[in-house]
Order: structure tokens, then sequence, then C-alpha cells
């Protein structure tokens, strides 16, 4: 009897083991096997809000529930910078590196590095061309540029209207695939003509100014509808218009839904927004890692390609949502705005009356 004890103890014990090694999707804490740092280089603080204020804490958090050590910095729109906490990060001795790279160039150079290194690297949110990342994660960008196009198109209608675009930095492989959703989508409306169309440099929201007030001058202000790429470049364009007086007349996109974008959206200066719910890309990147570490293969949903490196990159392609006034509240129950800070002050009545109640 006794020896049927301990068969059964050792059979128990045996099938927890085997279950602990296997996993359990719906378990992210990684488990004792998932011992390992990661290295987390993001882009910059000027190109956009969500950096710091979304991706960095939702890394954090991910991490933190995996159990995995994280190292999470900010090259702040430095490509020297972005090479030299690399360095420190491999020095350190990170089993993984997950970058958002400032240009395909510089995060190459430092993804070979890494490779040379024995350390696995995940591109976040940017592919990084020519590079050799195991895995990109990221939302569909043509959708993403298609949702922008779909909302223009909503608020413009099908009348005779003269647009311009305002794309992001040519550095940014992103940019390229928002424009072509974008076009995908207006090209195919007969009664607009594409008076202008110009990449912002570094995704500066000043260099968009400028660039939007030569294009007002240049079209004499027969400009109908701005195809802007980001909420920050949106902001830009609103002040131009807004000295013109023509803001809230000339319909502007934007994209990352961020609080300026979503107070610009209830102002009535800003057609729309598109929200990429930051938490689900996080949870998807801390994944990968987290299955690199363990040498296993992470789960993807889709490949990317690569027309530089000649490559199909296994990736996560996650879904965008347009936002427009009528949806706003969307990007609050995600988590991704508090109430508090969209609503503040003057906004406080404008909130109410899209259906935003305090929580």
């Amino acid at each position: 009897m006794r020896k049927g004890i301990l068969s059964l103890t050792a059979l128990a014990t045996a099938a927890a083991l085997s279950l602990t090694a296997c996993g359990d999707d719906g378990d992210d804490s990684g488990g004792d096997a998932a011992k390992g740092k990661v290295g987390v280089i993001l882009p910059d603080t000027a190109s956009s809000a969500r950096w710091e204020n979304f991706d960095r804490p939702y890394l954090e958090q991910a991490f933190k529930t995996a159990g995995v050590e994280s190292d999470i910095q900010n090259a702040e729109g430095s490509a020297q910078r972005f090479q030299t906490i690399a360095d420190q990060m491999l020095t350190s001795g990170v089993t993984v590196l997950l970058v958002t790279g400032l240009d395909s160039n510089s995060a190459a150079a430092v993804q070979r590095k890494a490779q040379a290194q024995g350390v696995k690297t995940i591109d976040y949110d940017r592919l990084t061309l020519g590079g050799v990342a195991d895995y990109y994660v990221s939302f569909n960008n043509v959708k993403v540029g298609e949702e922008m196009g779909t909302g223009l198109q909503k608020c413009l209608g099908d009348k005779g209207a003269n647009i311009v675009y305002l794309n992001g930095a040519p550095s940014d492989n992103n940019a390229t695939l928002f424009a072509r959703g974008a076009h995908n989508v207006l090209d195919k409306v007969s009664a607009y003509k594409k008076v202008a169309e110009q990449p912002v440099p570094d995704w500066e929201a000043e260099k968009a100014a400028t660039l939007f007030e030569q294009m007002w001058t240049e079209q004499h202000g027969k400009i109908d509808g701005v195809l802007a790429a980001n909420d920050n470049l949106a902001n830009a364009v609103i002040s131009i218009l807004k000295k013109n007086q023509r803001a809230g007349k000339v319909p502007v996109t934007g994209q990352d839904a961020t609080v300026q974008g979503l107070q610009n959206i209830l102002d009535g200066t800003q057609c729309m927004s598109v929200h990429k719910p930051t938490k689900q890309e996080a949870d998807a990147a801390v994944k990968l890692a987290v299955a690199l570490i363990k040498g296993e293969k992470g789960a993807t949903t889709a490949t990317e390609h690569d027309p530089v490196g000649k490559r199909d990159v296994p990736s996560v392609l996650l879904s965008p949502v347009g936002i427009t006034k009528e949806n706003i509240k969307r990007v609050i129950d995600d988590g991704a705005v508090k109430t508090a800070d969209l609503c503040k002050g003057a906004y406080a009545a404008k909130c109410k009356a899209a259906g935003i109640t305090a929580q």
C-alpha cells in the first residue's frame, strides 16, 4: 500500500513538473524558467507622448507580472544615445533587446551587434529594415493609415476637396505604411485632389507647422482636408489653421489618441484619431521576450516583409481603432487615457456632452 501511495505521489509530481515546463497560455508570469533580463530602448519623447506615458508603464508592469527583470531607457531622439544605451545593456548581460529604432541603419547595427553576442532582439512598434530581429510586434500599420483615410473621407464627404498629406518621418518604416493605407482609401475618391504631400523629419511638430504653413501659402488657403499622420502633427496643423481662422472648418486626422488629440476632437478642430491599445502591444512583446528567454518559439499571428533584408519577420500585428467624438469613450474604457486628464477645466462640459462621465 505504501508503495502504491509513493507511486501516485511520484506521478502527481511528474505531472506538475510537466505542466510547469509546458507553461499555461493564460499565465503570463513566465514561471521559474523565465530567468533573464530584457533591455528596452524607446525612441524619443518628442514624436509622441505615447512612449513615456503609455509604453513605458505598460512594459514595466508586464515585465513585473512576468517576473522578468527589465531595463527601460529612452534614446531621446539621438541615434548616438541609442547606440550607447544598447552597448551598456549588452555589457550588463541582457538576454533580449526590445527596440524601437530611430532609423533602420542605427537599429540594424545594434541588432547585429546583439546577434554576435548571442542576444535575441525584438522590433517593437517599428520594423527595422535590414535588421535581424527575431520578432516584430506592432499594429497593422497599413490598417492604421486606412483608418485615417476613412475618417477623413467621412468628415469631408464625397464632394470635391483639395487634400494635403503630412506624413511621418521618412526614416520610420511605419510612416510609409501609414501613408500607403491612407492613399488606399483616399485615392479611390475621384472628387479628391492631392495638392501637396510632405514627410515631416523626425516627426517634429515645429517642422510640421512650418511645412503646413508653406502648403497653405502655396495653395492660397485652398485646402479642404489634411491627412496628418499623428496627433502631434495634427496639433501643429491646427495651430496654423487657427492663425488663419479656419480651425474646425478644415478636417484634420491624427493618430495615437493622445489627450491633446482627444481634446482637439472634443473642440471640433480635429476630425479623428486612431487608438492603438498600447497595453496589448506591450503584453504581446513581453510574451515574446519571455519565450526567447526560455528558448521557446513565440506565438505570432502574421509576418511582416522586410524589403531591405529580403525576409519575412514573424510578427504579432494588432488591430487599430478609428476614434471620433462618437466613440471617444473607448480610449478611456481601455485605460489608455484617464477621465481626469481628458476632462479637466473647460473640457468637463465637453466630455459630459460626449457621454464621458467622471470615474
